[in-house]
């Protein structure tokens, strides 16, 4: 089958195409229809559910249907329904078991009462006024509970809630935690289920009005504006998520638990990749304190954190000839929701692509980099995510994550913590990301091969002890098919197809490069280490399957542990010449410094997925030389 019938589209548009406000408000009428959506019961998930890869790929129609997981806050009871759109009726419905499968995520409407439950609470206000607090002046931030040694909790929908001082309508309240103090509430029964309140912290009184002209200063006036034009345009096209640029060829979507997602990435019509995305991501905490032990949050799977995603701006989020898509998703009770400018795409000069001056031939030749530029940002509490692909011209895919805005921040710098701003401290943590890429290098049968650099003994062969060789090793089962990233000896993963080879009789492949930083630190005994068990190693592979689609599971909230990656290997499936998924685990150990407040610069993190034996030669020959007043080719 070539691309090109790969990407036979039905009637009524492409089988990924993006989500529609018709289609929201189709999902919503089937479900009130089937009494399902009723006036207590609101959305805790939707997005699109996707056909199995070989129906796609088979071309020609395809269901459109759409997963809602639905919530009834009166009873707490909630329900994983699927919906098709083509037919207009529920296809599956199920009622979740939350002591065995975990609970829906947290959704806005249960973030709006919290303070209502607080401050009626006598507990709550008792120590408040202990501290001398008016309880108006207190934001609550609830947060996901995760699964500790507490009976009583199990089954029952927990968050666990912090307050921060608002000394005015335009204070930063993320400057004054009311640390030694926390909630543990029930949303369901909407009350307090325990205070815990271990000592009385002075509440730091620094400033983080960071948005202030008092506190940023005079502005530095010596910047002249840079200006990005393209005269002729863009060199992209756009069409019902279908992206078109020099020899690169892929869709994209969207959905409120991984944001942006690529699909069918090819380049000269050489498929890669079926669907990239960052499936899940957990911030593991390091403070053991008596009311900070617990904060660990799973930002897709707790939070759907995609639902808040920006509205971009040109100049300040985007700069250049930008094209702008729109996302559609489904607010609590089930309407649909419009992001303007969900996601932003350009494309950026990338410094010198190749060059070469000859001591020989007296030639003379440079060429310029440039990269394609998907990406989309999203607050999510304190802290702001951009993810940005990267499609580069010599057959590069790379993923940058960047994290910026306002550190969590305690009363109590100490061993766990930076004291970032007098008596503010900031604890230590991890931004541990889990990207899905279901590779399809040049077909759907592939392997991996764990490569990396290995010593030679001085001695016979090697008289010099300059030797070095390549070690490689063929990942043949789920089993071991778990690993470690070790940058001492430049280890990386080759992901192949045994069945064609390139024109030097190699098999084609595309090598994924990790940072090679920590994976989780919390104890492998520790809840964390079971709830978010991907996060252990910075490589899992799987046999594809279409249901398994989330590292930590489907439902993160309250799950146990042992969901999702660690639960699906059991199986111990050959990954050798198979269908396969590739995880990679990624990220940032964050110790928090002075200068990360009271706006943290931006943080970087990613991995490189590079052509390794692809090509027969290097694919951007082919790019033709700059023309300018300055570069005469």
């Amino acid at each position: 089958m070539t691309l090109a019938e790969s990407r036979t589209e039905s009637a009524t548009g492409h089988p990924l195409s993006m989500t529609t406000a018709e289609e929201v408000a189709t999902v919503r009428e089937v479900l009130v229809d089937a009494g399902l959506l009723t006036e207590h019961v609101r959305y805790a998930f939707f997005a699109p559910e996707e056909p199995a890869k070989a129906d796609v790929l088979a071309g020609g129609d395809c269901d459109r249907r759409f997963r809602a997981v639905l919530l009834d806050i009166s009873t707490g009871r909630s329900f994983d329904t699927v919906v098709s759109t083509t037919d207009r009726a529920v296809v599956s419905q199920r009622e979740l078991d939350p002591p065995r499968d975990g609970q829906p995520p947290i959704i806005d409407t249960e973030f709006e009462m919290i303070e209502d439950i607080l401050n009626a609470d006598a507990g709550w206000l008792a120590a408040l006024q202990e501290r001398g607090i008016e309880p108006a002046s207190v934001r609550a931030v609830p947060l996901s509970a995760g699964v500790y040694d507490y009976p009583d909790e199990v089954g029952r929908r927990i968050v666990r809630a912090f307050g921060f001082q608002q000394d005015h309508e335009r204070d930063h309240p993320w400057a004054h935690p009311i640390d030694g103090l926390v909630a543990y509430v029930d949303l369901t029964r909407r009350s307090v289920d325990r205070i815990v309140d271990e000592a009385a912290h002075p509440v730091p009184s620094t400033s983080g009005n960071f948005d202030d002209p008092e506190v940023q200063g005079p502005p530095l006036d010596s910047l002249t504006p840079i200006e990005i034009t393209q005269p002729q345009g863009r060199s992209f096209t756009v069409e019902d998520g279908r992206v078109r640029w020099g020899k690169w060829d892929l869709r994209i979507g969207f959905n409120e638990r991984e944001g942006l997602t690529l699909h069918q990435i090819a380049f000269d019509e050489r498929p890669i990749c079926y669907r990239a995305s960052v499936a899940e991501m957990v911030v593991p905490y390091a403070d053991p304190a008596p009311v900070r032990f617990w904060q660990n949050y799973f930002d897709c799977g707790e939070y759907m954190f995609a639902r808040y995603s920006d509205s971009l701006q040109l100049g300040c989020d985007c700069l250049g000839d930008i094209h702008y898509s729109d996302a559609v998703i489904a607010d609590d009770l089930g309407n649909p929701r419009t992001i303007a400018n969900a996601i932003c795409m350009h494309e950026e000069d990338y410094g010198v692509l190749w060059k070469h001056s000859d001591m020989f031939t007296g030639s003379r030749e440079t060429r310029r980099q440039r990269r394609l530029v998907i990406s989309f940002f999203t607050p999510i509490g304190n802290y702001d995510y951009g993810f940005y692909w990267y499609l580069y011209l010599d057959g590069t895919i790379e993923l940058e994550c960047k994290a910026t805005g306002i550190v969590f921040t305690s009363g109590t710098p100490g061993e766990y913590a930076t004291e970032i701003a007098p008596g503010l401290g900031a604890p230590f943590h991890q931004h541990l990301f889990s990207a899905r890429l279901d590779m399809t290098v040049d077909g759907a049968r592939n392997s991996v091969e764990e490569v990396e650099a290995q010593r030679v003994p001085m001695g016979e062969g090697n008289p010099y002890g300059n030797a070095f060789r390549r070690s490689v090793t063929r990942l043949n089962r789920e089993s071991d098919a778990q690993r470690d990233a070790n940058a001492a000896s430049a280890r990386v993963w080759h992901i192949v197809n045994p069945e064609k080879l390139n024109a030097l009789g190699q098999p084609v492949g595309y090598v994924l490069h990790p940072t090679g930083q920590p994976t989780l630190l919390a104890d492998e005994a520790s809840s964390i280490a079971a709830r978010a068990a991907f996060s252990t190693k910075a490589l899992w592979v799987t046999q594809y399957d279409p249901a398994q689609r989330y590292s930590a599971g489907d439902f993160v909230n309250q799950n146990p542990g042992g969901a999702g990656l660690p639960a699906w290997v059991q199986a111990d499936r050959p990954v050798d010449g198979e269908d396969i998924v590739v995880w990679h685990t990624f990220g940032l150990t964050h110790f928090p410094r002075p200068e990360d407040w009271p706006v943290m610069p931006v943080d970087y993190t990613g991995f490189v997925l590079k052509p390794a034996g692809f090509f027969d030669r290097n694919p951007a020959l082919d790019v033709p030389p700059t023309v300018s007043d300055h570069c005469s080719g």
